[in-house]
């Protein structure tokens, strides 16, 4: 009785919060960053829009796919549930499914057509520059003095319904270059949940978690 009773009495406020998990579930929300795996284009305390229409209209709470609405595409940033790593990740589309995706010392081509850097920033540990290849452009980081093994791979063919992620922190991201070492390989279409183009907000962990005003509602690359 006292049950049925606080449900009356709150049903406006249980139907609010249904529809609000509904509508992060299916239609939008937004994704904390902890991690520097996709640096220059997000950084630690970032908090991204995920357009999760962009893709697919799915039954909300699961993966399930009711209407596929578009395909991801090279170059945008996009979120999923990655099984192999037990997690929620952002990274960028590289190659889309038939590509041939390979990196030499953190240079990459995609069907034999090598990307071109410029706009080089040293900061001493590390590189900023810009990557270039088709209409395909944003800025990467590298550290060229650390040692990292995934620095080179392939050339790999992206099989059919799969798709090659890269951080833009080439060399601090776990992604598709290996299934090893805890790189993941290629990501299925299914896992995929949305597509990210702007940082809502951004709250500085160094900094008391203080917002960071040059970055509410930023456009990424």
């Amino acid at each position: 009785m006292k049950a049925s009773k606080l449900f009356h009495e709150n049903k406006g406020f249980l139907l609010f919060l249904l529809l609000m998990i509904m509508f992060r579930s299916a239609i939008a929300d937004w994704n904390d960053v902890p991690s520097g795996s996709m640096r220059p284009t997000i950084i630690e305390g970032d908090r991204i829009y995920v357009n999760k229409l962009a893709y697919d209209i799915r039954v909300p709470l699961t993966h399930v796919s009711l209407k596929h609405l578009d395909a991801p595409q090279r170059g945008e940033v996009v979120i999923f549930d990655s099984k192999a790593a037990d997690k929620r990740l952002v990274k960028r589309v590289i190659g889309v499914p038939g590509d041939v995706v390979q990196l030499q010392d953190n240079k990459l081509t995609i069907n034999g057509v090598p990307a071109q850097y410029s706009d080089v920033e040293d900061h001493g540990d590390y590189v900023i520059a810009t990557e270039t290849l088709g209409s395909m452009k944003h800025r990467v980081q590298i550290e060229p003095y650390r040692f990292n093994p995934h620095r080179s791979f392939g050339p790999l063919t992206v099989p059919e319904n799969s798709f090659l992620m890269l951080g833009d922190n080439r060399d601090n991201s776990a992604d598709s270059r290996s299934a090893e070492r805890g790189y993941i390989g290629f990501v299925p279409r299914q896992e995929i949940v949305g597509r990210s183009s702007h940082v809502v907000a951004s709250l500085n962990p160094d900094h008391y978690y203080l917002p960071r005003g040059d970055r509410w509602w930023h456009a990424m690359d």
